[in-house]
């Protein structure tokens, strides 16, 4: 999914796709590869008419009058193109000319910087020093790697002054600028030379940090690295999906395809990353450098990674200097080495995250939805004044809170805004919804395939929590290949009986009713034949046998089922059709995992572990990562909600959420674990963080439960990326 969320994104990325697609071909992309020198692009007065230089500056200096957001959106989309040219140079100097207080300044630069006829570059890095004389600022030293230097007109230079970093802008004509062999080709570094450059008062940025500099390049940067890494993704699979070898396209091999899903998460998580850092730092939030840096770590690093796995997928054309994915993975390293190495900013995003500098991740609604808002908060307070525990969840389960998102009478029927406002009026007022928990994965099944006598009988005191189900899916033969179950369902009078075994069955122990699927016709193919029970658990011939975890635990159990009846009016929707019902309730499952549910450990629990505790260069960089890592996958939740909002399905981002989510709790847990010295050989909790062994041990089944990590690569491959399907095992 591209930055943009909002129409009007979507319409300009469109916009600058378009103009890409006719103006920046491959051929122009490869006639600056080659070029002797670094030259302006023909196409650049056409970039400039368009508006793009000047996207995020204000009309009066003649600007757009939009954001970071929008330009971002623009800098992605050329990304796809590796257009050659000054185009991020010049708009991430204006951003840092315009970010500064430098009011004459701004006036007589930025005009010409959104118009196109005046071009600049801004070094990040460098050994210029100054020195008063007067009125102006003395520069002299030497810029070593400027990007887009030699294109530049004007250039936006860190002067050391004492102790402290003074941004000034110079001429292009008043320092020497020496083109430099440059790793990315196509749009090339120099290196910037002054000797006492007198630069006066008003060209002198005040105001401009180089924190904020900084931020506004990781920002850039991360889009530039989005697009690149779409491009990449796009181009890696679509090979895949041709490419023949051992006679079946490469796509069809796992290694492969999980490769390339791995290549479309990271890709999502710098969109989401870079999407974010935009926005914070648009709104000017105390917390835009955490967010600048979370880009800085994911964003940039996914554009890495991509180009590095690209070329692999494309085996030995990717190799050669004919294919374009030489000059995206130069141009992606390029980034990163500018922006400086990925371990120092993960430590600043550790450095503020532990200060309590995270940016929370919210959803923050129009000021239209408060005559809503206050009418569910009255509601809600109702239900705050109810003491008891029992008279509470069944005035919920009756009234929909449960459920708010189904219709009536067993939800409320709720729009997307409105859910989201009951979510956060309950959490406001401190008021607990019924906890379904397993049960919530059957819910949407039967309202959705459930007879009518069987909604009243099983829905409202599900809904009530006064049902405690287990799901009856898994058996030894049938984890993720769920549809290869073997547990027979034979007819009787006024029913069926059951026969087999179920086994990773939680809480079965504790359940009065089960969900289950059976084969009611052996001769039917794999999906076919198969129908969904309900299963009262204290029926003659249910034997639960608790399975002892590795945490030392029994959540999961066998279930064995010997001659079960179960009554006709206990058959989900149709006879032999039950494996549409049991999809209906796997992909709630994966729904519901999907948010989260303090399952496992997470930011915060990483946090507490380390809060107060002196970190080296190496452990900052490590926590940083995680942080990060964890800030993203929030931000595809919350990418994922918008577009819900907004009335669009999700993309890749709720799957991708999925996978990301419990593989980060995992590391989490491992860890926290690991940190611990030799207490960690201990299951006896520290007591400043109540880390324990189970947590670490625990988390092992993450990746497991819900659809393994293994079989969700697949689906994200093969769903998302469209690569060719497993093929089906040869029958003997």
């Amino acid at each position: 999914m591209a930055i943009g969320l909002t129409e009007e994104h979507e319409a300009l990325a469109d916009s600058v796709r378009g103009f890409a697609e006719r103006n920046i071909p491959v051929s122009v992309v490869r006639a600056a590869l080659e070029a002797g020198a670094e030259e302006r692009p023909a196409f650049w007065t056409g970039l400039a008419e368009q508006g793009l230089l000047g996207l995020h500056l204000a009309e009066d200096l003649g600007g757009a009058g939009y954001g970071l957001l929008e330009l971002a959106v623009a800098v992605e989309a050329l990304g796809r193109a590796a257009a050659p040219g000054p185009f991020l140079p010049t708009v991430l100097a204006s951003a840092a000319i315009d970010a500064s207080g430098a009011g004459k300044a701004r006036a007589a630069l930025l005009p010409g910087l959104a118009d196109g006829s005046t071009t600049a570059a801004l070094a990040l890095t460098g050994g210029l020093t100054g020195s008063r004389d007067g009125g102006a600022l003395v520069v002299s030293g030497t810029a070593a790697t400027v990007l887009g230097a030699a294109l530049a007109d004007v250039l936006v230079l860190p002067v050391a002054v004492g102790d402290a970093t003074e941004w000034v802008v110079v001429d292009a004509g008043d320092v020497t600028v020496t083109p430099v062999d440059s790793l990315d080709r196509v749009r090339r570094v120099a290196r910037v030379e002054a000797d006492g450059v007198a630069v006066q008062a008003d060209r002198v940025l005040d105001g401009l940090t180089e924190g904020r500099v900084r931020d506004l390049a990781a920002v850039l940067f991360g889009a530039e690295a989005a697009g690149l890494s779409g491009w990449l993704v796009t181009t890696a699979s679509e090979y895949a999906k041709v490419r023949e070898q051992f006679g079946r396209p490469i796509g069809q091999f796992q290694g492969v395809k999980h490769k390339a899903a791995r290549m479309l998460i990271a890709s999502e998580q710098a969109g989401a990353a870079a999407w974010d850092a935009a926005r914070a730092l648009d709104e000017g939030a105390p917390e835009a450098g955490f967010a600048a840096a979370v880009a800085a770590v994911i964003a940039v690093d996914a554009g890495v990674q991509t180009a590095r796995d690209a070329i692999q997928i494309l085996g030995g054309i990717g190799f050669t200097w004919e294919h374009e994915a030489h000059v995206y993975l130069r141009r992606a390293l390029t980034l990163r080495a500018l922006l400086g190495p990925a371990k120092d900013w993960a430590a600043i995003v550790a450095d503020k995250a532990l200060a309590g500098g995270r940016r929370e991740v919210e959803l923050e609604l129009d000021d239209d939805t408060e005559p809503l808002r206050e009418r569910i908060r009255g509601e809600i307070a109702e239900l705050a004044a109810i003491s008891d525990k029992g008279e509470l969840n069944t005035k919920m389960g009756d009234e929909g809170w449960t459920v708010p998102h189904f219709p009536k009478p067993w939800g409320r029927g709720a729009g997307p805004v409105e859910q989201i406002l009951i979510q956060q009026e309950l959490k406001a007022a401190k008021v607990k919804a019924p906890n379904l928990v397993i049960g919530a994965w059957l819910v949407p099944s039967l309202v959705r395939y459930g007879s009518e006598e069987q909604k009243e009988r099983f829905l409202r005191p599900t809904l009530r929590g006064q049902i405690v189900w287990c799901q009856l899916f898994s058996e030894p033969g049938a984890g993720s290949d769920l549809a290869s179950l073997s547990m027979k369902a034979e007819r009787v009078e006024g029913g069926w009986k059951l026969t087999g075994q179920k086994i990773w069955t939680s809480v079965a122990q504790f359940a009065q009713w089960g969900f289950c699927i059976a084969r009611t016709d052996p001769s039917a193919a794999k999906h076919d034949g198969i129908t969904y029970f309900l299963v009262d658990m204290k029926s003659e011939g249910v034997d639960v046998r608790p399975l002892k975890e590795l945490t030392g635990e029994a959540i999961f159990n066998e279930v064995f089922l010997d001659g079960v009846f179960v009554p006709d009016d206990c058959v989900v929707g149709e006879v032999n059709k039950g494996w549409q019902v049991a999809r209906n309730t796997l992909s709630n499952e994966r729904v519901s995992l999907s948010t989260g549910g303090g399952m496992g450990m997470g930011v915060p629990e990483l946090l507490k572990f380390f809060a107060g505790r002196e970190l080296g260069p190496v452990a900052a960089a490590e926590v940083g990562r995680l942080v990060a890592q964890g800030q993203s996958i929030d931000l595809l939740g919350l990418r994922t909600t918008l577009k819900q909002l907004n009335g669009v399905e999700p993309g890749a981002e709720a799957s991708v959420r999925k996978l990301l989510g419990v593989q980060f709790n995992q590391d989490v847990a491992d860890h926290c674990w690991a940190a611990q010295g030799e207490a960690a050989a201990t299951e006896v909790p520290l007591a400043e963080s109540g880390i324990v062994a189970r947590a670490m041990l625990f988390s092992r089944a993450m990746t497991i439960y819900g659809g393994t990590t293994e079989v969700q690569l697949n689906i994200i491959g093969e769903r998302l990326l469209g690569l060719p399907r497993d093929p089906e095992p040869v029958k003997r």
